[in-house]
């Protein structure tokens, strides 16, 4: 419909021109609007109030002056002038459900546009560190980003989705130290384990892998393992200390054979993660590992390019990047007193590769606790002459999982905490999916786990799926009476279309490639969940207004062509959240 009335306002304005009150050259850009309120017609413009000063006229003469020009078309059944001078437009009930051939002869591609235009964008995502298994804060991260990038892909936009690998850095070397830890007490050396290690049952899991490859061939002797290291938060210690102090002992005494260990539980966990993600049905392109940017150069590289450019200095034996020029609150250290580069560096040289990668979009999709990373990357970035705007963070707050009205304690390091596949075998993929993207990424999120596993209208995923199992039982009665759905018939009969709830159906699905549009730009998935609420409500009170399965046949073919509409509009819209339609329920 807004096609329709884009048409008819770029003529009116044509003929404006050849009228002499308006320039040549006045090209304006037309808003049309879905009205609030049926009163005011089912759509609107402020096209006059743009043109006021052009024309030299008030406001509401424009609007008088432009439908007086507007060519008389079958959709549009009335025009008024509104308050200080909107166009209102109430369309014939008939053209209402032109959207339905529409929909049903696009199917799976009703709401693809081009929006996009085939720029090429990046959506990194998750990128949590393989130190144990995902948790439900990267559950959010995960849902959030697989979303938008589908989103995307549908508005026109060439994706790639990307995981960054942190296999390099302290962490990663805790992950080693705490694992070797474990593997020694599984040979039966009576080593502490760090009070910064580790905790989660699944090292032993990678322990016990180790034990089964090397036998004890990677063991040393208590004794020889903690002689002469600080002493550990238990006693009385500086923790940090301790851990560090740990994993250089490792990598003396292991030497060559440190990296057999830091393979195992690097791989082990890599492979957990990919295993889940999968089941969870998000996947990606590539998975990029922080280590390929050290091996192949890139890190060095691009501090090298910083040095050139003058943005580096060194200070107390340590290389600093000139942040603060671009707006940071402070310098940032890219390679530390000891000669170890930051996470920061590898962060640099990552971005500058992925535009070598020829991306015109980055999408970075970030806890909201990184949030004053932010500036210093788009800092690297213009520092290195390359386009910092190019880059996009989407921050996703965390997610608190509530269950009988408690909420529920995690904490990562010391092992507590829920799981992504926990979660998942909770309450659903679908419902965790959905759950997750129904907020504003950057809202925090209450997750309840009750209402999500509850079969009532109160629990949204429930209500939308119903509504399209819902459609699948009506059409399944209809076969059972031996009546099948003839689309064109139904089509043909859409002016005996005449309930209220089938019209806002019709409106609804209307608005749904505008709405593709508005989310895939404002990367906003959350409207997609509100869409379908609305349009699961709209079916539900259609169901309960009107029979479907009647003996007229004209009227009873219109009403099913209607719903199997509404059913591959849903299909459409839960496909963008990752979540299913079932036919039954």
């Amino acid at each position: 419909m807004k096609t329709i009335i884009e048409q008819c306002l770029h003529q009116a304005v044509d003929q404006l021109k050849t009228d002499g009150l308006l320039p040549e050259s006045a090209s304006p850009k037309m808003h049309i609007e879905n009205t609030k309120d049926k009163a005011h017609g089912d759509l609107a413009t402020n096209l006059a109030m743009m043109l006021t000063k052009m024309v030299g006229q008030p406001p509401r003469e424009v609007a008088q002056a432009i439908i007086d020009r507007l060519p008389e078309r079958a959709e549009i059944a009335k025009v008024e002038i509104a308050g200080p001078g909107f166009i209102n437009f109430f369309m014939a009930d008939t053209a209402k459900f032109d959207v339905v051939a529409q929909v049903l002869a696009q199917k799976d591609d009703y709401g693809r546009c081009q929006v996009g235009q085939g720029r090429r964008v990046l959506v990194e995502f998750v990128s949590a560190n393989p130190t144990g298994p995902l948790h439900v804060g990267h559950g959010r991260g995960a849902a959030y980003g697989a979303s938008v990038a589908n989103l995307l892909a549908l508005a026109g936009f060439k994706v790639q989705k990307e995981y960054y690998v942190n296999d390099a850095g302290r962490q990663m070397d805790i992950l080693a130290a705490s694992t070797w830890v474990r593997y020694l007490q599984r040979c039966g050396e009576s080593v502490a384990f760090p009070a910064n290690g580790y905790q989660g049952d699944y090292i032993y899991d990678v322990a016990d892998a180790l034990v089964e490859a090397h036998g004890n061939s990677l063991a040393h002797p208590a004794e020889t393992v903690q002689a002469g290291l600080p002493a550990d938060e238990s006693d009385g210690g500086d923790k940090e200390a301790f851990i560090d102090a740990l994993i250089e002992r490792s990598k003396t005494l292991l030497k060559d054979d440190f990296e057999i260990v830091f393979q195992a539980a690097l791989k082990a966990i890599l492979q957990d993660i990919q295993e889940d993600l999968a089941e969870f049905g998000v996947t990606f392109d590539e998975w990029f590992s922080e280590r390929s940017l050290m091996d192949s150069g890139l890190v060095d590289a691009a501090i090298e390019k910083l040095q050139q450019a003058g943005k580096i200095y060194e200070q107390n034996g340590a290389l600093w990047f000139r942040s603060s020029e671009y707006g940071d609150e402070k310098d940032r250290v890219v390679v530390r007193d000891n000669g170890l580069k930051t996470y920061f560096a590898s962060d640099i040289a990552y971005h500058f590769n992925k535009l070598e990668r020829e991306f015109d979009i980055l999408i970075d999709v970030w806890g909201a606790d990184h949030h004053g990373y932010v500036p210093r990357v788009k800092a690297a970035m213009a520092a290195l002459n390359t386009d910092p705007d190019a880059l996009q963070v989407l921050l996703v707050q965390f997610a608190s999982l509530w269950r009988g009205g408690e909420k529920l304690a995690m904490s990562t390091r010391s092992g507590q905490f829920v799981t992504l596949r926990q979660l998942r075998h909770d309450v659903g993929t679908d419902a965790a999916r959905f759950f997750y993207v129904q907020r504003k990424s950057e809202q925090h999120m209450d997750f309840d786990l009750d209402l999500a596993k509850s079969q009532s209208n109160e629990n949204p995923i429930y209500y939308i799926q119903y509504a399209h199992a819902r459609i699948c039982q009506v059409l399944n009665q209809a076969a059972e009476k031996g009546w099948a759905v003839e689309t064109q018939v139904g089509l043909a009969h859409c002016d005996l279309l005449e309930a209220e709830a089938e019209k806002d159906l019709a409106i609804l699905l209307a608005k749904y490639p505008e709405l593709i549009a508005r989310a895939a730009t404002a990367y906003e998935p959350h409207q997609i969940a509100y869409y379908l609420k609305d349009l699961a409500q709209g079916l539900h009170a259609y169901y309960n207004a009107c029979q479907f399965v009647v003996e007229a046949s004209e009227l009873r073919q219109a009403r099913l062509t209607l719903i199997c509409a509404v059913r591959q509009v849903l299909q459409n819209g839960l496909a963008i959240l990752g979540v299913d339609a079932p036919e039954r329920m």
